[in-house]
């Protein structure tokens, strides 16, 4: 997960104050303890996406070209795509806390080393490990919220928690440009792994703890794998964020294709505001209407794509399916963690690592495949391949009615 998308602090803090609202007093959300969980997503993304905007700086620390210290975001996703699943089968059977813990001081440890690392090889070790700890982190947080919460309130708790992704997208880069103009990169990263302490100690302090599995009662991997409904929802969140990543990945050459470059700044202003948006309202509906939503979602999608491919001469056009986009797509990780967790039931950990990983994969998807369009067909065929691609997961969500997103 990486790129930066322009949303403000506050709407968020707006997002989670109407999410709470909106539940009855007898089963009150722990917002305090979920904002912990959010804020480890959030240091786990601005992590993840700060050397984009450090590039040059870093370069010249490590005498490196740009290109190499780009990979020391690519270094970042292998870590989360290789570690995800492996750690999480194995603290199966440990104190949840005590994991998450672990996976925090991870990455207060990353961050300083990278704070002091003169050689770039050992940087590139470096950021792998913070990956893995990211992995873990996001592998944990989905099935601790839902723990803290009685059922009805899972999709919710899920919907505070995922507060920290968009906030990290939105700072991660331009942040991390903006503080390498006024301090030393090796401090940004200094800071970072101080926050990560600052929020072990909120962990500690807050957050309560819970058991992990019994040995006699984990699954193997496979069986998980093999659970009516966990191969759909990975299928259909494989399908959107590879369809989201190819344009995502390559919106400039599109915004240039329709002869609009120099209004990026403000198609992704548009994209974030309409994500967070997107987000809010799911929260507020989720509950006992994933397969509704779902549908809607991805419906609203494919048609957003339409637009964006009728629009050649009609910007206007871009702009409301880029709005459109963003708008569906601000709930989708929400509304697939739900419907994952649905599915797996106890082994919800690890089914979501699964979910940590199919995500990764298509993140890195996203990018080749978006890359062959653009050399094969150009720009103007992205909404094309988008809409393809949400329908294929609009008609898997269709059909399956039965378990992970069965009719409500």
């Amino acid at each position: 997960m990486s790129t930066g998308k322009n949303i403000s602090i506050s709407e968020n803090h707006s997002l989670v104050d109407h999410i709470s609202s909106n539940t009855s007093k007898s089963n009150p959300l722990p917002i305090w303890k979920l904002i912990a969980l959010s804020m480890a997503g959030f240091l786990a993304i601005l992590t993840e996406t700060m050397p984009a905007g450090l590039l040059v700086q870093i370069g010249k620390s490590l005498d490196v070209s740009s290109a190499l210290v780009g990979q020391l975001v690519t270094l970042f996703a292998v870590g989360s795509v290789m570690a995800a699943i492996p750690l999480i089968a194995i603290t199966r059977s440990w104190p949840r806390k005590r994991v998450l813990l672990m996976a925090l001081s991870g990455l207060f440890v990353m961050n300083m080393l990278t704070a002091v690392s003169t050689n770039y090889v050992l940087t590139l070790i470096i950021r792998l490990g913070a990956g893995m700890a990211t992995g873990l982190i996001w592998g944990l947080v989905g099935g601790y919220a839902m723990r803290m919460v009685p059922q009805h309130l899972h999709g919710r708790a899920l919907a505070i928690v995922m507060v920290g992704q968009p906030i990290a997208l939105s700072l991660g880069v331009p942040l991390g440009t903006w503080l390498g103009t006024i301090l030393d990169w090796r401090i940004i990263f200094g800071i970072l792994s101080l926050l990560a302490l600052i929020l072990i100690i909120w962990v500690l302090t807050s957050i309560p703890d819970y058991p992990g599995q019994k040995v006699h009662q984990q699954r193997p991997l496979h069986t998980i794998f093999l659970l009516p409904g966990i191969r759909t929802v990975l299928f259909v969140l494989f399908v959107w964020i590879l369809a989201h990543n190819i344009l995502y990945n390559y919106i400039a050459p599109f915004m240039g294709y329709h002869k609009i470059a120099d209004q990026l700044d403000f198609g992704l202003f548009i994209f974030g505001i309409s994500s967070v948006v997107g987000l809010w309202v799911t929260g507020l509906l989720i509950d006992g209407r994933i397969r509704k939503l779902t549908l809607i979602s991805l419906a609203v999608f494919a048609l957003s794509a339409l637009f964006m491919g009728i629009g050649k001469e009609m910007p206007i056009l871009i702009y409301i399916g880029i709005a459109a986009w963003g708008l569906t797509f601000g709930g989708g990780p929400t509304l697939l963690q739900t419907a994952m967790a649905t599915a797996a039931g106890e082994d919800t950990d690890v089914a979501q690592s699964m979910l940590v990983t199919v995500f990764n994969i298509a993140i890195a998807g996203g990018g080749i495949v978006g890359g062959m369009l653009l050399v094969q067909w150009g720009a103007g065929s992205f909404p094309w391949a988008l809409s393809l691609l949400g329908l294929i997961g609009l008609v898997t969500v269709w059909t399956s009615k039965r378990h992970a997103f069965k009719n409500e």
